[in-house]
């Protein structure tokens, strides 16, 4: 029996975090780009492709229908071919489909080509938190979380301002500036993918860089929370549509995403509206708020893991971020309504790493719990689907997004009320 000593699993667990962060963070930075950068594109692209907000709203929602039928097999199917493979094939084919994006000269076009982005990138964000959880013990992985999500983070903070940097492009070569923007943005996805397919280790059993000691206690360790973990027994991935818990979960992250996604694919021309600042200028405003957002995911996660505390963690920033995004709007100020939808958006992404501690405290396992992670994930994207149309239909019909924003600000408030008693509901005491 191996003499386990804190320095051990500390030094373990930073190696872990060294060897796979970093890269995971660069591939969820670039997926999250690709699926939104159309929120830029649109300031040139929606003038182009002759698109009302309406119509803009339905193709930015097209990619989560096929993103959320293809959810759940694509996540089973990584846990029967191993990480390393399906995660290289996801990059590489929604890779290609973003380069495609540069070539559209309709509207239909753009509905198949944001159908086809969701296809090809199933899977992705399920599957490398279900991979995370396969590393990272319970008593640290709101903290890895944290890091993962600060990927998606900083795609809008580099990628906005990149995004509206590349519409500068325009004319050169005789082509559009987004045509440049889908182009150039689609190729990291395509050469990443090739990187994981060469680098990434499925399980800390494949890890040539952990010592036969420490991968033994990691996969020691997992395994036994695994036997704990109420949702993550042996059962198969269909268990996942018949534990209540599960889908209480999924509304929590239902309504989170009405921040995430209806204020992301939206905030460039909601800024454009009330500043009338150059495009660049209003990529860069709109990156501001996933700075802060980085910043909160962080300490939020860091502070749930030292206080093994998820509820509040959960609940109480949800709820501030909604009440404050209403306030927003009657702010009245140019500078008082920015700073509030400032801090509203930071609010809003700092509980992703907390909710999904505690859904992979509860969800831990093999197939059952990767079916339920991607059944999650792929209930959230629901408001991807019905959020960006009703927010546009909304624009056409009033002349201003206010309306959509209580919407998507209700949505939080609600979802901060459910958080306050999720957590305790799901609760597992993590392992030692």
């Amino acid at each position: 029996m191996m003499n386990i000593t804190s320095a051990f699993k500390e030094e373990t667990l930073g190696i872990v975090t060294r060897r796979l962060i970093p890269f995971l963070m660069l591939l969820y930075l670039v997926a999250y780009l690709d699926r939104s950068n159309i929120s830029v594109a649109a300031l040139q692209m929606n003038a182009d492709l002759g698109l009302s907000a309406r119509m803009y709203g339905l193709g930015a929602g097209l990619f989560y229908v096929s993103y959320i039928i293809f959810e759940v097999p694509s996540n089973v199917i990584l846990v029967r071919v191993g990480a390393r493979r399906w995660i290289a094939r996801i990059m590489l084919t929604w890779g290609l489909v973003a380069c495609g994006m540069a070539f559209i000269h309709t509207p239909t076009q753009l509905y198949s080509m944001r159908l086809l982005l969701g296809a090809a990138e199933a899977g992705f964000t399920p599957g490398i938190i279900y991979y995370l959880s396969r590393w990272f013990p319970s008593s640290n992985r709101a903290r890895a979380m944290s890091f993962f999500y600060i990927g998606a983070a900083l795609a809008s903070v580099i990628g906005l301002p990149l995004s509206g940097g590349l519409l500068k492009l325009d004319g050169f070569f005789g082509i559009a500036g987004w045509r440049w923007l889908y182009l150039v943005e689609g190729v990291p996805a395509m050469l990443l993918g090739l990187v994981v397919l060469k680098c990434l280790p499925d399980s800390p059993s494949d890890a040539k860089w952990l010592s036969p000691a420490q991968s033994e206690w990691l996969t020691r360790t997992i395994a036994k929370e695994s036997t704990q973990a109420p949702g993550g027994h042996a059962a198969g991935w269909r268990h996942a549509f018949t534990d209540s818990k599960v889908w209480l979960l999924s509304a929590f992250w239902l309504l989170q995403a009405f921040g995430t996604i209806g204020v992301t694919l939206f905030l460039p021309q909601i800024l454009k509206g009330l500043s009338g600042a150059s495009n660049f200028e209003v990529s860069l405003l709109s990156a501001l708020p996933f700075l802060l957002a980085c910043v909160l995911m962080y300490f939020n996660g860091l502070h749930s893991d030292a206080h093994q505390e998820r509820r509040l963690h959960l609940g109480v920033p949800l709820l501030i971020s909604g009440f404050l995004l209403a306030i927003s709007i009657y702010a009245g100020n140019l500078t008082a309504t920015y700073l509030l939808l400032l801090v509203a958006v930071g609010l809003n992404w700092a509980v992703t790493p907390v909710f999904w501690a505690v859904t992979t405290e509860y969800l831990a396992g093999g197939a059952a719990a990767a079916g339920a992670i991607a059944l999650i994930n792929a209930v959230a994207n629901l408001a991807g689907v019905g959020l960006p149309p009703v927010m546009g239909y909304i624009k056409d019909a009033t002349g201003s997004y206010d309306d959509g924003l209580l919407l998507v600000a209700g949505a939080l408030v609600l979802g901060g009320a459910l958080g306050l008693s999720l957590a305790r509901r799901c609760a597992v005491r993590p392992s030692s």
